[in-house]
């Protein structure tokens, strides 16, 4: 068994445990052409690429049922997590038909969903393909979305998902401060980013995010935060350096922000407008780290957050704070986010044990630039680990940190 199949089988267990405790008797991921279309749930269930309609039919009662073509079925074989692989030839129709008759659940929980883009791989004309496969049956009746199921298969990282996890995060803390022992005035965004990405390159890894603009540097006042390629401006002294940076490795992802300050001629300790904004927003991340454990919800973990950084007198900052991470920087699942419009149901989710999250929030510090924070976090029976080593000093450009 590959260490892929070991992912995949660890996700099929927890799959069969999903149902059971969501009281939902079959979940359906269906798919094709999964190059071009891939519905995320392919790689949970099966972690390999498929051209033909390929049916994954998991059910509460342990049964585990692969349709696919059939140059595709030893490779499912060789995952050792199926009960049953069927191979088809001319078509998918009769096989699937046959499995669901004899799994005849009143229930299937199909890939679709208004809120989590995790759980909404089924295409409109794959749907379309069921619906024309099970009409005249009583089966046309039990779809059901899937979103809750995936929700927490996705968000309870399995023990090798959570390694794999652990394993970007020390690397990319390793570039860091790499990173950082070279850090000069006069340097640009550009420079550092291409420096970051040297690095990382001559690792053989991926970026979390589009390598335009991973990672992201912030030299000074003038340069905008957010998700923007790094620009000419330059390291400057009395300014703010801050970058946000995730790297893929072995099918796994890291978010992480980090902070210099580059202090002016004669200047021995960090100037109080900075130190102020650094201490807040420490104080707002600790204020949602304290609510985050199993059976909060996710938007009371960011109005916590949120409430302390406005009480500090900072305005509130115009995003969540914190997504799910894994496989992709935003892994989908609940997030930590405000009650707003743009998020759907998804910061009314409920945090699980084995989540794995991003704290992240920030404010701007007029003539200075801006105060980023991230860390990633593990949500654990007992509350929270810290993933990330927890930067609670904000670094100096030209001296050596610890």
């Amino acid at each position: 068994m590959t260490s892929d199949f070991k992912v995949v089988n660890e996700k099929l267990e927890q799959a069969v445990a999903i149902l059971q405790e969501q009281n939902v008797d079959a979940w359906l991921v269906f798919a094709r052409e999964t190059t071009l279309t891939p519905d995320p749930c392919v790689d949970l269930v099966a972690g390999m690429d498929f051209t033909w309609h390929s049916a994954f039919l998991i059910a509460r009662t342990g049964a585990r049922i692969a349709i696919v073509g059939r140059f595709d079925a030893e490779n499912v074989r060789a995952i050792g997590g199926y009960t049953e692989v069927i191979p088809y030839d001319e078509s998918f129709r009769p096989a699937l038909k046959d499995a669901v008759t004899r799994l005849d659940p009143t229930s299937i929980a199909l890939d679709y969903s208004e809120n989590d883009p995790a759980a909404d791989g089924l295409t409109h004309g794959m749907y379309l393909e069921l619906l024309r496969t099970f009409e005249g049956t009583a089966y046309a009746d039990c779809f059901v979305s899937a979103e809750a199921v995936v929700g927490s298969l996705r968000g309870r990282k399995s023990p090798t998902e959570i390694e794999r996890i652990r394993e970007a995060i020390r690397t990319t803390e390793k570039l860091y401060a790499d990173l950082g022992a070279s850090l000069a005035i006069g340097q640009t965004e550009s420079e550092i980013a291409a420096r970051l990405t040297k690095a990382r390159k001559a690792l053989g890894l991926g970026t979390s995010w589009g390598e335009d603009y991973c990672p992201i540097v912030n030299a000074g006042p003038e340069s905008v935060a957010g998700h923007s390629a790094p620009g000419a401006w330059k390291v400057q002294p009395g300014h703010l350096l801050h970058l946000d940076f995730g790297i893929e490795q072995d099918g796994f992802c890291s978010d992480i922000q980090r902070m210099w300050y580059v202090p002016a001629e004669g200047e021995s300790s960090i100037p109080d407008d900075v130190a102020r904004a650094w201490d807040a927003c420490w104080k707002a991340v600790d204020a949602g780290a304290t609510l985050l454990r199993p059976g909060t919800i996710g938007w009371k973990v960011d109005e916590a957050a949120r409430n302390t950084l406005v009480a500090e007198g900072y305005p509130e900052y115009k995003h969540a704070l914190g997504h799910g991470l894994g496989r992709v920087a935003h892994d989908g699942a609940t997030l930590l986010g405000p009650k707003w419009d743009r998020y759907g149901q998804t910061p009314y989710g409920v945090v699980e044990a084995g989540n794995v999250f991003t704290l992240e929030l920030g404010v701007e510090v007029p003539n200075r630039g801006y105060v980023g924070l991230e860390e990633d976090v593990l949500v654990t029976d007992e509350g929270l680990e810290w993933l990330s080593t927890p930067r609670r000093k904000l670094w100096i450009v030209g001296r050596r940190e610890g």
